[in-house]
């Protein structure tokens, strides 16, 4: 079974940065593409940046040129590098990762990421 879990949220000012790491355990050769979705409060959960093992990404229209998603396949890690950060990116973001061996999908507690104006 994954465990992932996130770290690096918190409270910036709009124009500022974060940087969000996910670190998985247990079951890691099964995982395939790794990611962030977000959560705003009312809203639904959107995907905001998607990896695949071999490095291909995938951005939400919102976040192209402001934010980058990485992976470090050797510590089981992926990143994501948030730069001017505007309020509506506030949410909580939740790491993803699915199986390459079954049809699960994981998903870490979620962090807190919050954005003033």
């Amino acid at each position: 079974q994954v465990q992932l879990v996130e770290s690096g949220g918190g409270l910036v000012q709009a124009g500022g940065s974060l940087e969000l790491s996910c670190a998985a355990s247990g079951g890691i050769f099964s995982i395939g593409t790794m990611g962030w979705y977000r959560q705003a409060p009312g809203k639904q959960r959107d995907m905001v940046a998607t990896i695949t093992r071999y490095g291909s990404t995938n951005y939400a229209d919102s976040v192209k040129g402001r934010f980058t998603i990485s992976r470090n396949n050797a510590k089981n890690t992926v990143y994501l590098q948030m730069n001017s950060l505007k309020p509506e990116d506030t949410a909580v973001y939740y790491c993803y990762a699915d199986s390459r061996l079954s049809a699960n999908d994981y998903w870490g507690q979620g962090t807190q990421v919050t954005v003033s104006s």
